[in-house]
């Protein structure tokens, strides 16, 4: 198995619209090269001292390692929670073709060049 620099990226928000804003904006933004949305779901969290449960949507994005800085910021502005959850897992592997997509579809990567 070969490790890449590709990570998913999860977010999980209580509506569809919002979900589905999300999803264009980092798309559009070549941040993400797709976005798939899930719901409804159901999340029991512990917030404030308390047990709750809510409906809500999440967000499977696929990207690369070296942009999930500029993704927590473009999801925050958006995103309408407190303090929404903004994790990555790597992808250890996937297929060539797939893979070559994914690269092909997110922003360049930015090359140091010295002084």
């Amino acid at each position: 198995m070969r490790m890449t620099q590709f990570i998913q990226i999860l977010t999980a928000t209580g509506t569809k619209d919002s979900a589905e804003r999300i999803a264009k904006s980092l798309v559009e933004k070549r941040l993400a090269a797709c976005v798939q949305v899930f719901g409804p779901i159901v999340s029991i969290y512990r917030w404030k001292g308390q047990i709750e449960s809510a409906g809500e949507w999440l967000c499977l994005m696929k990207s690369r390692k070296n942009l999930f800085n500029d993704i927590i910021r473009a999801i925050r502005e958006i995103h309408p929670y407190e303090i929404p959850e903004i994790m990555s897992v790597p992808v250890l592997d996937g297929s060539e073709d797939y893979l070559a997509w994914l690269e092909s579809e997110l922003k360049e990567e930015e090359h140091d060049t010295g002084c």
